[in-house]
């Protein structure tokens, strides 16, 4: 498609806006929380995958097991984080997120999302149906090509 193509052009301003405006609340709401963005991918990974090793956690991240088990520290102390033996191989440590840990993702997206919901209350309800249906037809579309 060119970037002459009118839809090609509003459709990239639109994720250029919605990814700008998510990130900047996500991020402004992650250093309030004391959190830095590894932390908090580091959070969001281990939601993904429920519980991992901290080797893993390191190559995931791209630094090395010392650096990412002194992040790890800091994110048990703050309870965020568990930290346990592998019952199969003593050497080897569990992390897994603490309800605490959870919550603190859950508010991060809130964050992220608040100004969708400022966005639809300026919104009319014919412009929420047009908009909705608009979507609807882009995520059948993405879905197709997925």
């Amino acid at each position: 498609m060119s970037p002459l193509d009118p839809f090609f052009s509003t459709f990239h301003e639109w994720v250029e806006i919605f990814m700008h405006r998510s990130m900047c609340r996500f991020i402004h709401h992650a250093r309030q929380s004391g959190l830095s963005m590894s932390m908090i991918g580091t959070l969001f990974h281990l939601n993904h995958k429920e519980s991992m090793g901290v080797t893993d956690l390191g190559e995931h991240l791209g630094v090395t097991s010392a650096a990412a088990s002194q992040m790890l520290d800091r994110l048990v102390q703050l309870g965020l984080i568990q930290r346990s033996e592998d019952p199969d191989d003593r050497r080897v440590k569990i992390l897994v997120l603490t309800e605490k840990g959870f919550q603190a993702l859950e508010e991060g997206m809130r964050a992220q999302q608040d100004w969708i919901k400022e966005l639809s209350d300026t919104l009319s309800a014919e412009e929420k149906d047009k908009i909705s249906s608009a979507m609807s037809l882009m995520i059948e579309k993405v879905n197709q090509i997925s």
